[in-house]
């Protein structure tokens, strides 16, 4: 098998559809970017359920003086003996692992620490905004609503948060923007399958008498078949190189971007990145290397 013929192969017929190839590389690397973000969303999304899932907690806030909610109308705040009451009556609740306070200058110190990123947010909070707050670790997740409907109704008790609705809710959006991204890149990847397909054909249309040739010389199939094949393998390395500059960049200013506001705590690191990126460049490869056969089997009959 001569290499030189191979590779001239190649060349002319990347030169006479290169249009065609274009169209192909632009549709894989975007395909395979909408993939590759896909698939980051989701170890991103596992990566923060291991982080918050020992973390979840219930949040309980005391009236302070001149609070706004109606539950603490007329209240001068909870003293002393009324927090050391409150907490005595949520520890006895057999549902409860343990109970910690948190005084409101420990919570603007934590505030401070988990938003340090956010300058104009900590320009506009003092110490004396924050709320008291007691977190309850609960012993079973299932127990959370029984726990709150009890404690809303104690006294000193501002509101309560429960933070597994909180998490609950923001990982069902990025759950729904995790399966638009797989859905349209799915969608993309078949649209490039097509691509590849009439490229390989045309340029099988456009050799059809150096085929024929080859034919009647007795050239085997993979012998006839290779040019086309490493055609479509450069479109797709090509396209999975642009697609991962495309999840580099993601990385950099969508997901890292993205920690500002989650304090840090589950970063996407760059060995996520790069073996996203390896999946994503072998699946194009993968892709054009099947559509090219199949395209071949069907039109030329080798």
């Amino acid at each position: 098998m001569r290499a030189n013929f191979i590779f001239s192969e190649v060349w002319i017929g990347l030169r006479r559809n290169l249009t065609m190839t274009i169209a192909v590389i632009v549709t894989v690397a975007i395909g395979m970017a909408l993939l590759g973000v896909g698939l980051m969303i989701n170890s991103q999304i596992s990566t923060m359920r291991d982080f918050w899932v020992d973390k979840v907690e219930i949040s309980v806030f005391l009236c302070k003086k001149n609070d706004a909610f109606p539950q603490c109308k007329g209240s001068g705040g909870v003293n002393a003996q009324e927090q050391a009451a409150l907490k005595a009556q949520i520890e006895s609740m057999p549902q409860v692992e343990r109970v910690e306070f948190e005084n409101a200058a420990q919570a603007y110190a934590n505030f401070r620490e988990q938003y340090k990123d956010n300058n104009v947010l900590l320009s506009v909070l003092q110490v004396s905004d924050m709320p008291e707050s007691f977190r309850v670790k609960l012993k079973n997740p299932a127990d959370y609503p029984a726990v709150i409907e009890q404690v809303k109704g104690a006294g000193g008790v501002s509101y309560v948060v429960n933070q597994q609705e909180i998490l609950d809710k923001f990982f069902g959006l990025l759950e729904r923007l995790r399966w638009a991204a797989l859905v349209v890149a799915i969608v993309l990847v078949f649209a490039a399958t097509l691509l590849i397909g009439n490229t390989v054909r045309l340029s099988a249309y456009n050799r059809r008498r150096e085929t024929g040739i080859m034919r009647l010389v007795g050239a085997s199939n993979l012998y006839i078949q290779l040019p086309f094949v490493m055609e479509g393998v450069i479109a797709g390395l090509i396209g999975g190189v642009v697609a991962a500059v495309m999840l580099i960049v993601s990385k950099v200013f969508l997901f890292d971007g993205v920690q500002i506001y989650l304090a840090n705590t589950s970063p996407l690191t760059w060995e996520t990145v790069a073996s996203t990126i390896s999946l994503t460049m072998v699946i194009g490869v993968l892709i054009c290397v099947l559509a090219s056969f199949v395209t071949l089997r069907r039109y030329l009959r080798v």
